[in-house]
């Protein structure tokens, strides 16, 4: 499953966001770096900043860049016009999409997504499709539809709102997988539920052609797929590292977040500080001899770092381990001298609490 990250398009439509060019570019760099296979980096018919990102993006990147459009011919012309290597075409099939938003029937919707099609191709873009709401609509109009548009080589299914569980995904899936080719399949989650990550790692299982991420979950509402934890979360419990330089996800997560004025909650997953500091004093004692006791994966694998806290909270375990790795034999006075200075200057790291033994222990 590839992976298309929409953090410059996505991020830059939640409140009171706009990123410029200059900002984007660089995300995108950085996203580049970690080796993603497309980069959706905007909508030119929204602005000119979308336009001038993706045509000074032109050539610089071996990810595909992809602008959005809808499915009319002014759109395309705008996603063409700044050199996209492709468009992604969004078009509407579900009731509530179909009755509120559109005002037109599924059918003049589907012919108007297939002659998009069409003049995207004549523009020489590579094309996908996107069907707005998907897991809301019907399984047979998603059938028709997939049948209608054979010739594109993926149409994404979105979540648009956010309303799925990986268990309605699964089903979904499972069912449609009876009737068309997975493999043509793309998928794109939202995460009002908190399911995203999970769907998209469900979807993967059951063979979907790609899937659309985006960094620290950056996206309306409560934001996309995020990109760490299904990165994380494959090559941590099914050993699959899906193509790209995981040894850089954590440092190129922060380089996109920073060129976009972006910060991340200390609790999130994986690119937040603390799941990976511990000061509990039985978790502390047992990583320091074998750190996978207490952590589901070695941070460093994703180009982070775990954090050992000694402080008030250590125990005597702790500061005998310590007290050996400072070259002192940990007798019973050592230990309580030991865990009288964490408790007056911790919390220290563990290269400072050992320092800190060796300097103030006799």
């Amino acid at each position: 499953m590839e992976l298309h990250d929409l953090t410059l398009r996505e991020g830059d439509q939640m409140p009171d966001r706009s990123y410029d060019a200059d900002a984007k570019i660089e995300a995108a760099l950085a996203l580049d770096r970690l080796g993603i296979a497309g980069i959706q980096a905007g909508f030119p018919a929204t602005g000119e900043t979308d336009h001038e990102t993706i045509r000074r993006l032109d050539g610089r990147t071996d990810a595909t860049v992809v602008g959005l459009a809808r499915a009319v011919e002014r759109d395309i012309d705008k996603v063409a016009d700044a050199g996209a290597d492709g468009v992604d075409v969004f078009t509407y099939l579900s009731e509530r999409q179909l009755n509120h938003v559109v005002g037109k029937s599924r059918e003049e919707m589907l012919d108007a997504t297939v002659a998009a099609v069409d003049y995207a191709r004549d523009c020489g873009l590579a094309v996908e499709v996107s069907l707005v709401d998907s897991f809301r609509t019907d399984l047979d109009v998603q059938v028709n539809a997939l049948e209608r548009l054979a010739d594109v080589p993926v149409v994404n299914l979105p979540d648009s709102v956010g309303a799925t569980t990986p268990l309605t995904v699964a089903e979904r899936l499972d069912a449609l997988g009876e009737r068309v080719d997975l493999s043509r399949v793309g998928v794109h989650f939202h995460d009002d539920l908190g399911c995203a990550a999970a769907n998209t790692l469900v979807a993967k299982e059951r063979g979907v052609a790609k899937a659309d991420v985006a960094v620290a979950s950056l996206g309306e509402r409560a934001g996309n797929t995020p990109l760490e934890q299904v990165v994380a979360g494959s090559t941590s419990d099914r050993g699959d590292d899906m193509g790209l330089n995981v040894g850089e996800l954590i440092p190129a997560c922060y380089d996109v977040l920073d060129a976009l004025g972006e910060e991340v909650d200390p609790r999130t997953p994986i690119l937040g500080v603390e799941p990976v500091t511990h000061e509990s004093g039985i978790h502390t004692t047992a990583m320091l001899d074998e750190p996978s006791a207490f952590e589901p994966f070695d941070p460093a694998q994703f180009g982070g770092r775990r954090r050992l806290l000694f402080g008030s909270k250590s125990g005597r375990g702790a500061a005998t381990a310590l007290l050996e790795r400072a070259g002192l034999e940990p007798t019973d006075d050592r230990v309580d001298r030991a865990l009288d200075l964490f408790d007056a200057e911790g919390p220290l790291e563990t290269k400072a609490a050992v320092s800190l033994l060796a300097e103030r222990v006799d």
